[in-house]
């Protein structure tokens, strides 16, 4: 079975932007939510940090898209290198 290396990568992309977008937006709400969370992402991404405001929250959240877009291609392909390898 070969996997389709964009559709990987724009889910992986989609869900972990998702999940920055959604934790970097609750804690503004309540500003202790996620925070040892978000504090080791933006030590990551560059300009990303807690409670710095929706920029900053939609900024990391364009980081994880592109960074969960080229992780899924990347996984995707090297799944498809291995499983051509290993097939009978």
């Amino acid at each position: 079975m070969k996997l389709h290396a964009l559709a990987l990568g724009l889910t992986l992309g989609i869900l972990w932007g998702g999940a920055i977008l959604l934790t970097g937006l609750v804690n503004l709400i309540w500003p202790g939510y996620g925070v040892a969370f978000l504090e080791v992402i933006g030590s990551i991404y560059p300009g990303f940090y807690p409670g710095g405001g929706v920029g900053t929250v939609l900024l990391g959240t364009v980081y994880a898209l592109a960074d969960g877009v080229i992780g899924g291609v990347i996984v995707a392909w090297l799944y498809n290198v291995l499983a051509r390898k290993f097939s009978a």
